[in-house]
């Protein structure tokens, strides 16, 4: 029962964080939108029934049924199809987009329609005399920054959870400390798990080295890293080594001569190096057959963008490949393929990751929080780089279309012709029908994979 309740907490653990991160988000919209005078109608957190709002001034704030997204309104957002008639209220969540913005008129069956379906579809109408509070009145800059600051909001919590883990709780990094030490080498193409006869002893083992030995020196040359001693030692191949380190306390050391033994190629990103056949490629180093501890190493704070960086570089590159990664998780979902831990996952799945880290009995209190802050700022990584992708009803589409029609205004001033006024991003609309239906169709088969095939963090 315990552990049930701890899967549950968890699971809350992430629907909180994630309610705090698009709530954030969304702030992330409201303080500028108001900041440039745009009217705000309604703030709201999460998507459904209504449970709990209030209005206070201009705007309604509220919490909705289902927490897992969340919206600004905003009046203005499309322009007038016509001069002088009163542009509507529109909104910033991708979700509320769905249900409103994106619902065409099947009777009428027609792209005209559907664009005439979208500027009605916004309920709250610009008083009379505020038409200068309209959205689409604002400079491009203005607009790009309410648009920017959604995704900006979650890039500072993901730099702030990557503080909190970097320099907080460390970043595991190898020891010179022997973790396990070998009875025998094999060559890193053999699928063997035991030594064979005729196996070559591991020459750690056979000069007496054991686990917990803390390696301080290689032939009197002190070693500061893990990385130093394992490239001398693969450098050596062949060659007699005098080994100094402590155990129980006391300095001692030895002889040892490191074998020339196949290793696995693998490259900046730390993935394998194939030949053109799309085996491993391996290399002759010099080994001993011993492997390290790791510890938890705090890094300071200038370390962080570094991490935040390698996050959104993973981030984007999963959504690059996207089409690909989906149809491994069909493969997977539907058949007997094996589901990939790098992949994409729901928030069904990210919930029971959560549950899993929380409910671990193994696991000490200090390691459960630094896993679920790094759930987090994964997380937030993640919506800040899917919230950029240049499609309606995403923020990175309203950006783009800030930026054409700052190009196409730019363009019109260069070569002395009228201006062209703002974009009309309501004739985008039927893209972001055809987006909306390929990200809820993803977000299914998502949520299906997640269920019958999950990734597990412990196999």
């Amino acid at each position: 029962m315990q552990d049930v309740l701890l899967y549950i907490l968890g699971i809350l653990i992430i629907v909180i964080g994630l309610a705090v991160s698009i709530g954030l988000h969304e702030i992330g919209h409201l303080l500028p939108a108001k900041l440039f005078g745009v009217k705000v109608t309604q703030y709201m957190i999460g998507f459904g029934r209504t449970l709990f709002s209030r209005r206070k001034g201009e705007t309604e704030y509220g919490v909705k049924a289902i927490p897992l997204g969340g919206y600004v309104a905003m009046t203005g957002m499309y322009p007038p199809d016509k001069p002088g008639e009163a542009p509507r209220s529109s909104t910033t969540g991708f979700l509320n987009s769905v249900a409103t913005e994106g619902s065409p008129a099947p009777a009428r069956g027609r792209i005209a329609a559907i664009v005439d379906e979208a500027r009605e579809a916004s309920a709250d109408t610009i008083a009379e005399g505020e038409d200068h509070r309209a959205f689409y009145r604002l400079p491009v800059w203005k607009k790009i920054v309410i648009m920017l600051g959604g995704p900006f909001m979650n890039l500072v919590l993901a730099f702030v959870f990557f503080a909190i883990l970097v320099t907080g709780f460390g970043i595991p990094q190898n020891t010179t400390t022997l973790g396990s030490v070998s009875e025998c080498l094999v060559p890193a193409t053999s699928q063997a798990t035991s030594c064979a006869a005729d196996d070559p002893a591991a020459p750690a083992a056979a000069a007496g080295l054991l686990p917990g030995d803390h390696i301080v020196a290689l032939d009197g040359k002190a070693v500061p890293s893990w990385e130093a001693l394992r490239e001398t030692i693969a450098a050596s191949p062949g060659a007699t080594i005098n080994v100094e380190f402590v155990r129980d306390g006391e300095t001692m050391d030895l002889s040892l001569t490191p074998v020339a033994n196949e290793r696995a190629l693998y490259d900046n990103a730390g993935k394998p190096v194939l030949a053109a056949d799309g085996s491993a490629k391996t290399e002759l180093v010099g080994m001993i057959g011993a492997t390290p501890t790791s510890e938890l190493v705090s890094q300071p704070l200038s370390a962080v963008p570094g991490y935040v960086g390698e996050n959104v570089a993973q981030v984007g590159n999963m959504i690059l490949h996207l089409p690909q990664r989906m149809v491994d998780i069909w493969n997977a979902a539907f058949g007997a393929e094996a589901r990939s831990a790098d992949g994409p996952i729901s928030v069904v799945g990210v919930g029971r990751l959560a549950g899993e880290i929380v409910s671990l009995d193994e696991a000490p209190v200090a390691s459960k929080v630094q896993a679920m802050v790094g759930l987090l700022a994964s997380l937030n990584v993640a919506l800040f780089v899917f919230n950029l992708i240049p499609l309606m009803p995403l923020d990175g589409g309203h950006i783009a279309g800030a930026l054409y029609e700052g190009l196409r205004r730019f363009l019109a001033k260069l070569f002395g012709r009228p201006d062209p006024g703002p974009v009309d991003t309501a004739k985008m609309v039927p893209i972001t029908f055809v987006v909306t239906i390929v990200l809820g169709a993803m977000s299914l088969l998502l949520v299906y994979a997640d269920i019958v095939k999950p990734v597990s963090l412990f196999g």
